[in-house]
């Protein structure tokens, strides 16, 4: 198994090619197609998962979610590398390193 990038703000993630998702009320479904487990994920983090069907830097998506939630920027970072570490070890999204 390849070894998952470090993540910091400068790291790229998107979603994997490897699932499927869907929104259900204001929470997100995502079935791995390679595992075929589901995992849920609540208002937040569907917010969150929207924002990986395209390449984003870990730092835009904490910018965005700052923008849009009353949170802490300290907590926010903190709780998004950690669902994004989650994601990335189940194979969900990919991370890539910054650009030079």
């Amino acid at each position: 198994m390849a070894k998952t990038l470090e993540l910091d703000a400068r790291s790229v993630v998107v979603a994997s090619k490897d699932q499927v998702s869907s929104e259900l009320a204001s929470e997100a479904v995502i079935l791995d197609l390679k595992g075929g487990t589901y995992h849920g994920l609540n208002a937040t983090g569907a917010r969150i998962w929207t924002l990986l069907a395209t390449p984003k830097s870990v730092g835009e998506i904490r910018d965005i979610i700052l923008r849009e939630y009353d949170v802490e920027p300290q907590r926010c970072e903190r709780d998004l590398l950690c669902l994004l570490e989650l994601l990335a070890a189940k194979g969900l999204v990919e991370v890539r390193a910054a650009a030079a």
